[in-house]
């Protein structure tokens, strides 16, 4: 069955626009979101997600919600209305590869509106230091990088700060992105194949803790050591 994905990010490709259902911008005018028509993506880094959620799920329909236009630099509202605008047009997962700071009143109540009408939020988090938002909030599930993860990869880490791991860069395996950013776009493109082949959102976690090649924390020395 067809997987409708938002990407929430600073748009996608010319090439990949023809997967795509729908799209808009959210940009902020004194203090005020609005909706503007989306452009191809600038900074590439939307195109890079956008492309690991293709490869991983060819099949998937695209939600392009763009909250970055010149810069890698957005806002909580912004981010709230891009959840709330996805869930309004269908999206069975939300992939967030993005953190805020501040844990924000106006995001954790779009996060709360999105987990209660069954819609899979995933989003990135650093491996260790300050949390960052969404992916802070109950109920959103937060990826990192994990050196363990070859693509298509997942580790079930199940720690107090992170949910999972998955491969750290992007298709074409360049640095540019590499991180947490490109690890939850590998992990939505993989929790997308559990869509498509009929499974829901109360299955999902369990059903990635099946796929995955890993467990636990990663330990760089063991990786240092050949352990």
């Amino acid at each position: 069955m067809t997987v409708r994905i938002a990407v929430v990010d600073s748009g996608c490709t010319p090439a990949q626009a023809l997967q795509v259902r729908d799209a808009v911008a959210l940009v902020l005018e004194d203090r005020a979101v609005r909706q503007a028509p989306a452009t191809a993506d600038a900074l590439g880094h939307g195109g890079r997600v956008a492309g690991i959620l293709l490869h991983c799920a060819p099949q998937a329909e695209l939600l392009v919600v763009q909250v970055f236009r010149e810069r890698l630099t957005t806002t909580a509202a912004q981010v709230a209305a891009a959840i709330d605008w996805a869930v309004a047009n269908g999206a069975q997962l939300v992939n967030l590869s993005l953190g805020l700071r501040e844990p924000r009143p106006v995001l954790a109540e779009a996060c709360a509106r999105a987990l209660a009408a069954g819609t899979v939020l995933c989003a990135a988090a650093p491996a260790r230091g300050q949390t960052v938002y969404p992916a802070g909030f109950p109920g959103v599930l937060r990826v990192t990088g994990d050196a363990r993860c070859a693509p298509g990869e997942l580790a079930a880490i199940g720690s107090a700060e992170i949910d999972f791991g998955a491969h750290v860069r992007p298709l074409d395996g360049s640095l540019a992105g590499a991180g947490a950013s490109m690890a939850c776009a590998w992990f939505t493109g993989l929790a997308a194949r559990h869509f498509a082949r009929g499974g829901d959102a109360d299955a999902l976690r369990a059903w990635l803790v099946e796929q995955a090649r890993h467990h636990g924390v990663d330990d760089p020395r063991r990786r240092q050591h050949g352990g």
